[in-house]
């Protein structure tokens, strides 16, 4: 759906439409908006890690819709709300009420003339009259003020001359407005008065559900026409000069919150087990210890990414039964995943072959206490997780082979599907993939598909591709428990296992078992490929990682490279820098 087509639904009234709009200015301040309509009242929920500053929201809020006339929407109501929390911090209703004139670029009432002149445009027309104004709110919890008549703040400034133009504008001209009074807009404001970074925020596809327990009463119906689609890179602004036919012939750039120079950084670990109390205790002394070495290399990512290749739960059944021969269970006790939150984790896969170690209870239970601490799980069959850094939408997609819980790898259709799906929504699409043999015999990638003990565990060529191909970003794989080459496909990275991360009594570290990596991706706001950096670690005979200081997964990674990928676009120095060629 072009940017054209979202503007005439937000004119029509619809709801998520405007909140997409609304959502491009709001969202470089990583606040993220929802919303929903009830018959001539707009509802937007606006969330971020910290609560939203009120009265900046509000000002960007108000210009922005009355500059866009929405039809038939007469008031909106606005809730800031912090992520993770059921109840807003604040709430705020304003009452909007102007004559259908085409383009209302001032408005006056009684407490002054609100000014909505965009940075060179030409004084037009004088709306007199809109009965701009606010009408008192219930106080919410965590409000932190008074709630009530807002003391709305405007300038006074001197009259217009009339416009004698009365026609209604080009709307690609009000594609130009809307960017002018949103965006901009939104960063004076912001600037002047909200001193804080930008927060980190966790987008989701349903634009009603966050709503439902702040409207939901007996006597209110909560109706919401949802955008079945949304481009990935929308339209931003045309010059207000350019006539018809420069427009169709124009190539528009990405929406202005994502600079071309944004870049995103990921660091990426492989297997992580911390410990398993089944069917013996093998847990340490002092779980500390754990992550000790390594924490500190752990930090100043935009995301830190996992596989988690265990189960959080007290739950006493394995459907491995007792293990014994190839048959591994993992149980770490839930209190460990404070571990994880405290070494800086924010995206933790759980698609892999251990996952339901502890059948469908154990897998709940994992991805329960994982979400539960603000950390993100992902690895259920048909799920996305999304979350948001510097402005950026960065989706997260689990595959394994074993696809009656997992997305399937085997099932290369249904995984482009849903790369596609991801696509709509996020700007950069991350893949999870717990494929391939195992051991120190499965360190070289070939484009086939491979088997351990008579399982299938994929082609990790031909998946990688197809996916970058449907349009992801970065493939993370994991599960042959060695590290293996990088490859550069269409300035996209692959890394085709991160080896093991940590496996406290529980993995093998013999020879180049015990070699591992923090792999650091730098991206842009695009996805593709900027830097990146081998961290070398090497494992304890107990599996647990410390930083290896003779480098000696940098050598094992830059020779696999040359040999599995030789006309690949990588070059990785001896101290694990990685570039393009």
């Amino acid at each position: 759906m072009s940017q054209q087509e979202i503007l005439k639904l937000a004119k029509q009234g619809d709801a998520t439409a405007i909140a997409f709009l609304i959502g491009q200015a709001l969202g470089t301040k990583g606040i993220a908006v929802k919303a929903t309509r009830q018959n001539n009242c707009l509802h937007l929920l606006l969330e971020a890690e910290q609560l939203p500053a009120q009265d900046p929201c509000i000002r960007v809020i108000v210009k922005g819709l009355l500059r866009l006339e929405a039809n038939s929407i007469y008031s909106i109501q606005v809730y800031g709300r912090r992520i993770n929390q059921q109840l807003p911090g604040w709430t705020e209703i304003v009452e909007l009420k102007h004559p259908p004139s085409s383009a209302p670029l001032r408005t006056e009432g009684s407490r002054g003339t609100m000014e909505l002149l965009t940075v060179g445009e030409k004084p037009q027309q004088k709306i007199t009259n809109p009965k701009l104004k606010t009408v008192p709110t219930v106080p919410t919890q965590n409000s932190g003020r008074a709630q009530g008549h807002r003391p709305y703040k405007t300038q006074n400034s001197p009259p217009n001359p009339p416009s004698t133009n009365n026609t209604i504008p080009n709307p690609w001209l009000l594609v130009t407005s809307i960017s002018i009074v949103l965006i901009p807009l939104s960063g004076f404001v912001f600037s002047s008065q909200l001193q804080q970074p930008p927060a980190t925020v966790s987008i989701t596809s349903e634009n009603l559900q966050p709503l439902k327990p702040i409207l939901a009463s007996p006597t209110q119906q909560v109706t919401a026409t949802p955008i079945s689609k949304l481009p990935p890179k929308p339209v931003t602004t045309v010059p207000a000069a350019a006539n018809s036919s420069q427009i169709s012939n124009l190539t528009l750039p990405p929406k202005p919150s994502k600079n071309s120079e944004t870049t995103i950084t990921i660091k990426a670990v492989g297997d992580i087990i911390p410990g398993s109390n089944f069917p013996y205790n093998k847990l340490p002394k002092d779980e500390t210890i754990l992550f000790q070495s390594v924490k500190p290399y752990l930090q100043g990512a935009d995301i830190l990414f996992g596989n988690f290749e265990s189960t959080l739960t007290d739950y006493p059944y394995s459907s491995k039964g007792g293990g014994g021969g190839m048959l591994f269970a993992f149980r770490t006790p839930p209190s460990y995943v404070k571990l994880l939150k405290d070494a800086g984790f924010h995206i933790l896969n759980v698609a892999n072959n251990h996952s339901w170690d502890f059948n469908e209870q154990g897998f709940k239970d994992t991805i329960k206490h994982i979400d539960n601490t603000g950390m993100k799980a992902v690895g259920k069959k048909g799920q996305i997780v999304y979350k948001n850094v510097k402005g950026v939408n960065v989706a997260f997609i689990g595959f394994s082979n074993y696809g009656d819980v997992h997305n399937s790898l085997l099932e290369l259709k249904a995984g482009e599907a849903i790369v596609k799906e991801a696509r709509q929504k996020a700007d950069i699409v991350v893949i999870s993939v717990h494929a391939g043999a195992e051991g120190t015999g499965a360190l070289r990638v070939r484009n086939q598909n491979e088997f351990f003990f008579g399982e299938n565990r994929g082609n990790m060529v031909l998946f990688s591709h197809t996916m970058i191909n449907a349009g992801a970003d970065l493939i993370l794989g994991h599960g042959p428990h060695v590290t293996r080459a990088l490859e550069l496909y269409k300035g996209k990275l692959i890394a085709y296992s991160l080896g093991n991360f940590m496996g406290y009594r529980s993995l093998s570290t013999v020879a180049e078992l015990g070699e591992s990596l923090i792999l650091q991706v730098k991206m842009n706001s695009q996805g593709d490929f900027v830097s990146g950096k081998i961290i070398p670690v090497q494992l304890s005979g107990q599996g647990i990682p410390y930083i290896d200081n003779d480098f000696s997964s940098v050598g094992l990674i830059r020779n696999l490279t040359k040999n599995d990928f030789p006309n690949t676009l990588l070059k990785i120095d001896d101290k694990g820098q990685i570039l393009k060629k």
